[in-house]
């Protein structure tokens, strides 16, 4: 409602601003603010007038300031609107006051250079028209406008991106013209038709003609090699953007050679795009898994490959990026343990968890990386894959995930039975260190911290230790089902510092060694008589068990006893391809009595005491500095017990192990100053009064010579 304006005020634009909250007004881009001096009048006329019949209050008449608006939005200059007019302006559509704005451009109107320009006429746009908003869309996303993205939707990131892809389209254009010239390119030599005819590559006649036209790709391979380098720093947004427009733009490249030119896969057009999609998609497919793109943004992504329209020798890409989203029903089922198998059967048709080998491994990668050991387990169970030997290989690391979980039983399960029934177990493929690794963790209850079994950081305890009788039942079939770690040397030292250790595991993953009591003679006898044809049916891959009373006491003298008894086995059988035996020796530590029970078992063949003995004496011969720096961490009274066991030993093969060892102590006593105590060990041992045989005799009083003037 309105007084009536006086003559002065009907020059002056007054505007009634609505409480009504019906009346909308979206679509106008004018703002409305207060001036910051009012004049008396105005003060006057912000008086409230109440209607009390109505019961209505006004407020009127305030003097209003014109913010920056749209050129359409005008409330001085009238605007005609239509479709998608560019010819020229339409009524005076041109005219502008000093806060227009360029709906296109989103700039003040004097600032635009196409306000008036012919076939633009950007003075006619305005945001009723699907075709200015799409030229408005495409000035202000620039080539992310191909992605379909709304402006609400693109960020820092992704503008980023785009800008760095624009730069990218230009310079491949350039590259793209040099490659469609292509290169004049003379043969060296060619045949002469000429009469009479001259020898090849002397007529200069049949030398122009044979002349032909290579076209190297080369260089565009460079550049979009350099472009994904460049994209892989940026990121997941920008990298994803910046991939998918070079894929873009390598399909639409031409060969313009009449016949096949085989210049080499980076050379060859139709060589080397294929290789660039298969780097493009392969990331792509990854980055769809790892990155938590908003659901949107990941369907158009997709979409967009979609819609890329690839040449006859891009074919196989057609459906690369259509990846399993996280939330998929199967994938779903799968992870929560719900469907062991991967398969789902849905009105009558089977449908099966089957991805390509860059998606599983994105998987366990983003699950490792979240702790879900549990998932990932399931998840390698279940899914195909058309590349088996990648497959195998993650699957290859089931047992390690479930030990993380603490699942150790399981762990010796999936290390000893395939998932399918046509492959090999896991235990065939073992290194010599995993072994060690699974066997630490079974005797401990511990697992490394880090995401592989071959991580050097710290340990920690996740479950409670196997039992003895259990471990070495799991350790015996993985060693005969591994010839490899059958017949290393290594293995069966690990297996045996392992089975003479306490379960108790330092945080740096070290194992600490026990000295156990030797057992009496006969509780020896009974643990041998009782495993009599064990190792026959461990040959035989059979499922066995020990008896029951082996365990029953004296658990760990019985784990080294059988050790003993499996490494003569060993020796019997695989002598001729054992390459050294010293580590076997050493692993005892510091339970003698246990290697002296190997020597005598040894002892029974000559042969095999002979070829055992050489493979010794070449390993101290080959490790004098190794054995030394040993030696000296052990410190004098284990090396004296080491020395002295084969010193006394009643086979003069044995003695020569023990006489080696002098020597090289006595050659190395610069560096060995706990060598003096050997002396008074020899002396109270009375070693000198032992049978030891006359060689061994003299070079034991030689030593005792050389110790006692230290």
């Amino acid at each position: 409602m309105s007084m009536g304006p006086s003559e002065g005020e009907r020059e002056r634009d007054v505007i009634l601003i609505s409480d009504d909250e019906d009346d909308s007004t979206h679509g106008n881009s004018v703002l409305i603010v207060d001036p910051l001096v009012k004049t008396a009048l105005e003060e006057k006329k912000c008086e409230e007038i109440v209607d009390e019949e109505c019961e209505l209050v006004v407020t009127f008449c305030k003097q209003a300031n014109v913010m920056p608006h749209a050129r359409y939005d005008c409330t001085i200059h009238s605007f005609e609107r239509m479709e998608c007019e560019t010819c020229s302006p339409l009524g005076k559509n041109a005219d502008f006051c000093n806060q227009c704005y360029c709906y296109i451009c989103d700039k003040l109107a004097s600032e635009c250079q196409n306000w008036t320009t012919s076939s633009l006429c950007h003075c006619n746009a305005h945001n009723k028209s699907k075709f200015w908003k799409e030229q408005r869309d495409f000035a202000l996303a620039g080539v992310l406008v191909m992605f379909n993205l709304e402006l609400t939707d693109i960020d820092a990131d992704l503008r980023h991106g785009g800008n760095l892809l624009i730069s990218f389209i230009q310079e491949l254009s350039v590259e793209y013209n040099k490659y469609l010239i292509g290169a004049r390119i003379a043969p060296t030599e060619h045949e002469c038709f000429c009469v009479p005819k001259l020898p090849p590559g002397q007529c200069g006649i049949c030398r122009s003609r044979s002349t032909e036209i290579v076209y190297k790709y080369s260089g565009v391979y460079a550049l979009v090699t350099r472009f994904l380098n460049q994209a892989e720093r940026e990121s997941p947004k920008a990298c994803a953007v910046m991939f998918l427009g070079a894929a873009r733009e390598i399909t639409l490249h031409k060969d313009p050679a009449l016949s096949w030119q085989n210049l080499g896969h980076t050379a060859s057009l139709k060589l080397a795009v294929p290789c660039l999609l298969q780097r493009i998609t392969t990331r792509l497919q990854k980055m769809l898994v790892l990155c938590d793109f908003p659901k949107s943004l990941y369907e158009k992504f997709v979409n967009f490959f979609q819609s890329i329209s690839l040449p006859c020798h891009c074919f196989a890409f057609s459906n690369s990026l259509n990846v399993v989203p996280w939330d998929h029903v199967l994938l779903t089922t799968v992870l929560k343990g719900q469907n062991t198998t991967g398969q789902r059967t849905q009105k009558g048709r089977k449908t099966f968890l089957w991805e390509v080998l860059p998606v599983i491994e994105a998987r366990v990668e983003k699950l490792v990386e979240n702790t879900n050991y549990k998932e990932v387990v399931r998840y390698l169970r279940a899914v195909k894959c058309n590349d088996t030997k990648g497959l195998r290989d993650l699957r290859d690391k089931i047992p390690f995930y479930l030990c993380k979980t603490g699942d150790f039983i399981d762990a010796t399960h999936s290390l000893l039975f395939p998932i399918n029934s046509l492959a090999c177990c896991t235990a065939c493929r073992l290194t010599p260190l995993q072994f060690e690794v699974y066997l630490k963790i079974f005797k401990t209850g511990s697992v490394p911290a880090g995401k592989d079994i071959q991580d050097p950081g710290p340990w920690v305890t996740v479950g409670s230790p196997m039992k003895d009788g259990v471990l070495i039942r799991q350790a015996f079939k993985l060693l005969y089902s591994n010839l490899s770690l059958y017949r290393n040397p290594k293995c069966w030292g690990s297996f045996i510092m392992i089975m003479g250790s306490s379960c108790f595991l330092e945080r740096n993953g070290r194992l600490c060694p026990l000295t156990v009591k030797e057992p009496p003679v006969a509780f020896q006898q009974g643990v041998l008589v009782a495993s009599d044809g064990l190792f026959q049916e461990l040959k035989a891959k059979l499922n066995v068990s020990f008896p029951p009373g082996i365990f029953s006491q004296l658990h760990q003298e019985a784990c080294l006893i059988l050790a003993v008894q499996a490494v003569q086995q060993m020796v019997i059988c695989e002598l001729p391809y054992l390459t050294s035996f010293l580590e076997i020796f050493l692993a005892f530590g510091n339970n003698f009595w246990a290697l002296r029970l190997l020597l005598n078992h040894l002892s029974y063949d000559e042969h095999i005491l002979h070829g055992v003995v050489d493979l010794v004496l070449r390993d101290l011969n080959r490790q004098k500095a190794t054995m030394l720096k040993l030696w000296q961490n052990l410190g004098p009274q284990y090396v004296g017990e080491f020395v002295c066991l084969f010193l006394t030993c009643r086979n003069r093969i044995l003695q020569s192990i023990g006489v080696l060892a002098l020597d090289i102590i006595t050659e190395n006593l610069h560096v060995c100053p706990w060598a003096k105590h050997l002396y008074n060990f020899f002396h109270n041992a009375r070693l000198m009064h032992l049978p030891l045989g006359a060689t061994t005799h003299h070079e034991v009083s030689k030593f005792m010579d050389v110790l006692e003037k230290l």
